[in-house]
């Protein structure tokens, strides 16, 4: 649809020709944003013969006119959590650059936000609002809308990368006998299928199948935020936990998983799937008396005990956790290869063997050449302690 409106905003028009896109906004009404439309459209297919000139270069645009236009598109082609990041971010960026051009913004200026976000948060905070401005302004350029990246020549902060707590299956289940009938069959589906929090939350009825024993799970984490779909089997945990909701189900409601809610927009009290859901699970860790951890360590905990099994493969571990790359899976592999554990002995072995050699007799060994300080001793008048 080539006119079309945003909320709070107004109308705009955007098409394509000859490969080339032809935008302007915002009307007040559609039927404004309409005629210009047709009136562009018409000066592209008939454009005023002039005599040749030089190229020009596209039009710098307004930081924030940039940011508003990236934000329509990831809210329109993205998810909801991707949307809320951008904004979250966004704010912060506008403060500093709301009112300037894109072709003022230098790698400097960006580095010292950088520093200063850095120093006030964390390195790694700082590295994820420059993962998202880098990808800001590399949209602008495939759009034609700038000319320049000044992310491009950043360099990330270095992180201290500290070793993940991956609770035991212990833990995990002491924190789900805690929880209400509710959340409790929400925290075993996620145990049952190593899930992403967004992808449980998604789930309906109708990806799960009964008579074939599976759940059809959608992520997000291919290039372009397309929902790509797997196929996960179900235990017989799970199969039980299922079918019990399937029973009592409200079949108005195609989420497995929902709720009611008062809309922060609306004031009014709305129904849909499951959302961010973290918060509870610092009070049942607490309860249970465990470490605190939160829905990825799921995940975590699962591949490890996969990975400790010699019946299940790499690729079967990869499949179920949704993973492309072979390398992401190892991530969440937490056990030792057999290899390092007998590395790792071999080395107690040696230690322990150099130690006792040293504090044991040697063959042909007398107790002189044993004890330097005591062949000293007639040379340098000492007479042997006695007791």
């Amino acid at each position: 649809m080539s006119v079309y409106s945003v909320k709070g905003k107004g109308w705009r028009y955007d098409f394509t020709h000859n490969g080339q896109r032809l935008t302007a906004a915002w009307f007040k009404t559609k039927k404004e944003a309409a005629a210009a439309e047709a009136k562009r459209k018409e000066e592209a297919e008939n454009p005023i013969q002039e005599e040749p000139r030089e190229k020009e270069t596209p039009t710098d645009m307004a930081f924030l006119e940039l940011l508003n236009l990236r934000l329509d598109f990831v809210q329109e082609y993205r998810s909801e959590r991707h949307y809320k990041t951008y904004v979250h971010h966004g704010r912060r960026w506008t403060k500093s650059w709301g009112k300037l051009p894109c072709k003022d913004i230098s790698t400097d200026m960006v580095q010292a936000f950088m520093i200063k976000r850095k120093q006030n948060s964390s390195a790694y905070a700082a590295n994820q609002d420059m993962v998202y401005l880098k990808a800001l302004f590399n949209w602008g350029k495939r759009r034609g809308h700038i000319n320049d990246n000044p992310v491009d020549r950043l360099e990330f902060f270095p992180v201290e990368k500290r070793p993940r707590y991956v609770p035991p299956p212990e833990h995990i289940d002491k924190v789900i006998s805690l929880a209400d009938p509710d959340t409790k069959d929400y925290l075993i589906t996620l145990r049952e299928t190593l899930g992403r929090m967004g992808e449980i939350n998604r789930l309906t009825w109708d990806d799960v199948s009964f008579p074939d024993r599976y759940v059809i799970l959608y992520t997000r984490k291919k290039k372009g935020g397309i929902l790509t779909p797997r196929k996960v089997p179900m235990t017989n945990t799970l199969f039980e936990v299922l079918s019990l909701r399937h029973q009592i189900r409200d079949e108005e409601k195609p989420w497995v998983f929902w709720h009611s809610y008062r809309s922060t927009k609306t004031g009014e009290t709305q129904v849909g799937p499951y959302k961010d859901r973290k918060k509870f699970m610092r009070t049942l860790c607490q309860k249970a008396k465990v470490p605190y951890f939160r829905f990825h360590a799921f995940r975590h905990s699962g591949a490890s005990l996969l990975d400790n099994s010699p019946e299940v493969t790499m690729g079967s571990i990869q499949r179920i956790l949704g993973h492309e790359s072979r390398r992401t899976t190892e991530i969440y592999l937490h056990s030792m290869d057999d290899l390092e554990r007998e590395a790792m002995r071999v080395l107690e072995a040696r230690r322990q063997k150099s130690h006792t050699d040293s504090h044991t007799d040697g063959e042909g060994a007398t107790s002189e050449t044993r004890n330097p300080l005591k062949l000293l001793e007639p040379a340098m008048g000492f007479e042997p302690a006695t007791c």
